[in-house]
């Protein structure tokens, strides 16, 4: 009985989502299966309305994404003339093949509507409707421009990987709509998506060193193959993170500013911080994870040159074949060549021994240098093992909680500390490497989302991804020696240009911090 109720809940409760899942792919069946049933008495039956739909996407995708421009009408109309006429043999009037193209057209943006999908939903027993788009469509100087939506671009990517194209540059793009459209929980699991693919070329790096210490052919052609598909889009991978970075922190400032200025709901403000601070989280694990990548693909570059040229040495005979040498003499019929084969062997140099009974052992001697394959031994998964993401989200943790105890423990002993005096406190006590630690200023940026904390509330109930992280790590030492301390944070006017070294990470712009002040709360 357990167990049905389970099943009848996940029934019940996970409905909707799968209904909301399922919404992107409702237009391409509407289009594939009533298109030209109507139009002018099925005349054009014969064209597949579902190849000229993809077909179309694709277009979007490679002039509003790769080629970074919007489409005009006549783009596409010359785009869909070319391919009616090429694919399906369609010879037409010109004034016919226009009015085929526009209808083709109206139907895939629907007339500029949504196409609506209706479902139940059986939790809240009542019908919804879940509407979704695939073209767009704005006015920019008295031009119609179309651009391709973020769930047009989901849908294509759900059905086909783009070839010759790298499915994170891909991926990128579906995110930048997806900040731009303010989508941010969406964006966390794009981001997700994106470090999951790192992962997994990092896994297909570590295959091609393995094929090549095993059959260096085999591993020869598996590292043309990744060089060809993988490595060729690590600048413009390296870019597309660097943009949507960018816009990520924008998002906060923003985030930041409606929270202060406006007068709406802090409950609101607060969650999209919220959602904004964990994809830029997850965001700054997935550039590791990629800079990563980049650093062991050159080191695999290396490697296998290392190991071809050995295996080229290793392939030169290490003993002189006499049988085919008389059989060559044989076939070009020159008898004085055998000169040059037994000189040698009658004019040893006259300090080394040399037996003529040991020209048969010679003969029918094996080297013994042989390739030697490396040994894989198979280790058993600890429970305690953890990824480097995971590590690194760990290390960050640590670092968040060391900068907040001590900006507690300062505020405990002078109740007020400029952000000046922090720094220079932080240097003595770990020195000048503090300023390349760009936990550091991560720390500064998070801390700065609220104005005023209340260690023991936050004890209790963390509102922000700081408060977690630094309650996670602090001990319980720690967390009794500043548990009543209450501070709040002004700006001043003064400006400090922060330039930190990430050399991971190229053509980073330096930020500014404005001049803080912690000022401690009596207590009540």
């Amino acid at each position: 009985m357990a167990l049905k109720h389970v099943m009848i809940n996940d029934i019940i409760a996970e409905h909707s989502a799968r209904m909301q899942n399922l919404k992107k792919y409702y237009p391409f069946f509407v289009l594939n299966e009533t298109t030209f049933t109507q139009y002018k008495e099925g005349k054009y039956a014969f064209l597949d309305m579902g190849y000229i739909t993809m077909a179309s996407l694709r277009f979007f995708i490679n002039e509003n994404n790769f080629h970074e421009k919007d489409v005009t009408y006549e783009e596409y109309e010359d785009f869909l003339r070319e391919l009616l006429t090429r694919d399906f043999k369609l010879e037409e009037e010109p004034v016919e093949l226009r009015e085929l193209i526009s209808y083709i057209f109206d139907k895939i943006k629907n007339d500029g509507r949504a196409f609506e999908f209706h479902f139940y939903d059986p939790e809240v027993r009542e019908n919804k409707v879940a509407r979704v788009k695939l073209i767009d469509s704005h006015i920019a100087q008295g031009t119609v421009y179309y651009t391709i939506t973020p769930e047009g671009i989901e849908f294509y990517l759900d059905t086909k990987e783009i070839k010759d194209e790298s499915k994170i540059n891909v991926s990128q793009l579906l995110l930048e709509k997806m900040i731009n459209a303010n989508n941010f929980k969406g964006g966390i699991d794009v981001v997700r998506r994106i470090n999951s693919q790192v992962i997994s070329l990092i896994e297909q790096k570590e295959q091609v060193v393995k094929l090549l210490g095993v059959d260096v052919f085999e591993g020869a052609k598996a590292y043309e193959h990744f060089m060809d598909t993988t490595a060729k889009w690590f600048t413009e991978e390296q870019k597309l993170f660097v943009k949507n970075k960018a816009l990520v922190d924008k998002a906060i400032e923003k985030a930041e500013f409606e929270r202060d200025t406006d007068g709406g709901s802090p409950t609101l403000h607060s969650k999209a911080l919220s959602e904004i601070s964990q994809l830029e989280t997850e965001l700054k694990k997935t550039i590791y994870n990629h800079s990563r990548l980049i650093g062991e693909t050159t080191e695999l570059s290396q490697l296998s040159d290392q190991i071809i040229n050995r295996a080229k040495l290793r392939k030169l005979r290490p003993v002189f074949d006499f049988k085919q040498a008389l059989n060559t003499i044989m076939k070009q019929d020159q008898p004085d060549l055998l000169a040059h084969v037994l000189e040698p062997l009658f004019a040893p140099r006259m300090d080394k021994y040399f037996t003529m009974r040991n020209i048969d052992n010679i003969l029918t001697l094996r080297s013994d240098e042989k390739q030697e394959t490396e040994k894989i031994e198979k280790r058993e998964l600890t429970p305690d093992f953890k990824y480097e993401d995971e590590i690194l989200e760990e290390k960050i943790g640590r670092n968040f909680a060391h900068l907040f105890y001590e900006l507690c423990d300062q505020l405990k002993k002078w109740n007020h500390v400029t952000l000046k005096e922090y720094n220079g406190i932080l240097e003595i006590k770990f020195g000048e490497e503090i300023y390349t630690n760009r936990d550091y200023y991560a720390f500064l940026v998070h801390l700065s989302g609220k104005r005023s904390y209340r260690v023991d509330e936050m004890l209790e109930k963390q509102e922000t991804m700081l408060e977690e992280m630094v309650v996670e790590h602090l001990t319980e030492e720690e967390k009794e020696r500043i548990r009543d301390i209450r501070f709040t944070i002004t700006f001043g006017t003064d400006e400090v240009e922060i330039k930190p070294q990430m050399q991971d990470i190229e053509a980073v712009e330096p930020f500014v911090v404005t001049d803080m002040n912690f000022e401690r709360e009596a207590a009540e």
